[in-house]
């Protein structure tokens, strides 16, 4: 095996877990808040919202990171 494929793997496996967490953090307590089908369709579609808050808190964070790489390694 590769080092590029162990990372493509590592990477795979993260997203996975990512996913997981999400689903059972955010998406199933709104879905079991309502009774409603159509409630739940719109609790689970509105935690789209909060899955693109966390993206961006990530995003922020990472280019954080690389803005301030020099300073952090040093």
């Amino acid at each position: 095996m590769s080092n590029e494929l162990i990372t493509y793997i590592v990477a795979g496996l993260c997203g996975l877990l990512i996913a997981a967490a999400f689903a059972w953090l955010i998406v199933l307590p709104a879905w079991n808040s309502y009774s409603s089908v159509l409630e739940r369709i719109a609790a689970s579609f509105l935690s789209l919202y909060v899955l693109a808050a966390l993206v961006m808190a990530g995003v922020a964070g990472g280019a954080a990171i690389i803005y301030f790489w020099d300073t952090i390694a040093a």
